[in-house]
């Protein structure tokens, strides 16, 4: 079943009397619990259709289609109120805060989250994804002391502890060695498959295409492949 839709998207940078369109025309689907990666060279447009997708950058022209709310219709709060609930981001870096043990980077999302917890429920979310990612024996641990796939894992944990509908990640193993985007991979890949998380990946890395269910190419601007 469609979850999510994009529809004739397009997007447009003025430089002055100019315009550069970097997106011309994008449609896609996205089903829930599928692994989608985009890939194509640099330039064509991927991470700048996964923002726009993502509702963290506005779109010039076209439609975002959300569990049949549109959207592209919305104001920032409403946007904002979709991403808070139903969106998990993971990036290139984890960007953990380097005073809070990871622990309490999940408790800080949670403080941030659109739903209130009880203090009983908070600890067994925490808990409970923490043991997904495999991080639950560093708990009390800080930033400094985790390696690259660690660091990773917890950013991952963080992405979702609020139980989203969609994983939205840009490279996330462009940081790290092979092993350790071998480990991140097979965790984003179960995600999908046991918690029903439809995952949008943008990567560069062709050795990660083998988790995809699905490849997504793109070329200055348009999908050329799907």
């Amino acid at each position: 079943m469609s979850l999510f839709q994009l529809e004739d998207i397009k997007k447009e940078f003025k430089h002055g009397s100019t315009k550069e369109q970097i997106l011309k025309g994008i449609n896609l689907e996205l089903k829930r619990g599928e692994l989608t990666a985009l890939v194509g060279a640099s330039g064509s447009g991927k991470s700048t259709l996964l923002t726009i997708a993502a509702g963290l950058q506005d779109l010039s022209s076209g439609s975002i289609t959300f569990g049949g709310q549109n959207m592209s219709a919305m104001n920032a709060e409403g946007i904002r109120e979709i991403r808070a609930k139903y969106f998990g981001f993971v990036f290139q870096h984890a960007h953990l805060v380097p005073f809070l043990t990871v622990r309490e980077q999940l408790e800080l999302m949670l403080d941030t989250a659109e739903t209130k917890w009880s203090k009983k429920s908070r600890a067994a979310r925490i808990e409970d994804a923490l043991k997904t990612v495999d991080m639950w024996n560093h708990k009390d641990s800080y930033p400094e002391s985790l390696s690259g796939g660690e660091k990773q894992r917890v950013a991952i944990a963080r992405a979702i502890i609020h139980e989203p509908e969609i994983l939205f990640a840009d490279e996330p193993t462009a940081s790290l060695d092979s092993k350790r985007s071998i480990e991140v991979m097979e965790l984003i890949e179960k995600l999908a498959r046991e918690l029903n998380i439809t995952v949008l990946m943008v990567t560069h890395d062709n050795d990660m295409l083998e988790y995809a269910e699905r490849i997504v190419e793109m070329k200055d601007g348009k999908i050329i492949e799907s």
